[in-house]
């Protein structure tokens, strides 16, 4: 038997299996055969990029955003008005046959913006070249998902994405997990769990065959969170939702859309500035300056950064001998306690900061 089958089999029992406190381990134990199974398709810990041709992308700019939707919902489009590049465009469907990129500049910052192709159901299976498409996906700052306003039809992309291991705006879940010779599973408790006993998670970790292990959970997670955990090839990725083609409906056709969303009419250039504020909003960047030690700060060319960015990190993106021969850093900004406070290599940065690196 295969492994598609096999995830069918499991998918099929788990679905024929009532909800309650009495199924709640085998339910868990058939998760961890599940998540066991899909890590193969996805093609293990930290599998982010594909070989094919048209698909191996090469990030440029400050950030990496992908349009992901199914064929036809005017990705092509939304690409052309964010940036310069001209995407084809034509009113069928698998316009886009490989991945198109283009960059829009905003705020100072450059984003690249890659145009993939619709993906269809069973993408993660690897229909229409669905693991080369989310394998692209996967690589990504920011995910836009595109509906059209037609077909919302949001559940078949979000159970692609979470299907190839991409959790949409959450954090990676606070449990740390250390594998040991001997002694056992030993779990540990910051705060109180409701939704996972020390069996289940014996049951999972055996499951991937560790049978001695540390286990520290510091936040009240689920077992489907405690398996991303335990396989460790999820990648977490802010994403936005935007509906476009809102122009050819009414307003009481779009209140009967159930989720949240960005409205937009590409075509009409509807949105389309909302869209670049939540793209910039959505990646959470920050501008940061430098400045020589003994001259003026550049104040005309920031350096575009992820928000939470460390001083350390700061130094790779500038030199990478600056982190080995670092001796302090001076800062004026929001991040500073008095404006030229000298900090260590783990403080971290704000929007607006301006930093002096000094080195040995």
């Amino acid at each position: 038997m295969g492994v598609h089958e096999k995830i069918r089999e499991i998918e099929e029992e788990m679905a024929r299996t009532q909800v309650n406190k009495a199924t709640e381990r085998h339910l868990g134990l058939l998760k961890a055969k599940l998540a066991k199974l899909k890590k193969e398709i996805i093609g293990g810990k930290g599998s982010k990029k594909t070989g094919s041709s048209g698909f191996d992308v090469k990030k440029s700019g400050d950030s990496t955003v992908v349009l992901i939707g199914l064929p036809s919902v005017g990705k092509s489009t939304i690409l052309n008005k964010m940036t310069k590049q001209q995407s084809k465009v034509a009113a069928y469907a698998f316009t886009t046959l490989t991945v198109i990129p283009g960059i829009f500049e905003y705020k100072g910052a450059k984003i690249q913006i890659l145009d993939l192709p619709g993906i269809i159901s069973g993408a993660k299976e690897g229909a229409g070249r669905g693991r080369e498409i989310l394998s692209v996906a996967r690589s990504a700052d920011l995910i836009m998902i595109i509906l059209d306003v037609f077909h919302p039809n949001i559940k078949t992309i979000l159970d692609e994405l979470e299907g190839f291991g991409i959790r949409l705006n959450q954090k990676p879940p606070n449990v740390v997990i250390t594998k040991k010779q001997k002694g056992g599973i030993t779990v540990n408790r910051t705060v109180k769990t409701t939704k996972l006993d020390d069996k289940t998670i014996e049951d999972v970790l055996g499951e991937y065959g560790m049978h001695s292990a540390d286990v520290v959970i510091r936040q009240d997670v689920s077992v489907d969170e405690f398996i991303d955990v335990v396989v460790g090839n999820r990648e977490y990725i802010p994403a936005i939702t935007v509906l476009n083609k809102v122009d050819l409906v009414s307003r009481d056709y779009l209140k009967q859309v159930k989720f949240s969303y960005l409205p937009v009419a590409a075509e009409k250039n509807f949105n389309i500035d909302k869209l670049k504020d939540a793209v910039y909003d959505g990646l959470d960047l920050i501008r940061v300056y430098t400045k020589p030690r003994m001259g003026e700060a550049d104040m005309k060319e920031p350096m575009i950064v992820r928000s939470g960015i460390t001083v350390a990190e700061f130094c790779d993106r500038l030199h990478r001998d600056l982190r080995k021969n670092f001796k302090y850093a001076q800062i004026w900004g929001t991040s500073a306690r008095f404006q030229g406070q000298k900090v260590g290599i783990e403080h971290r940065l704000k929007d607006g900061d301006i930093v002096t690196i000094v080195a040995r």
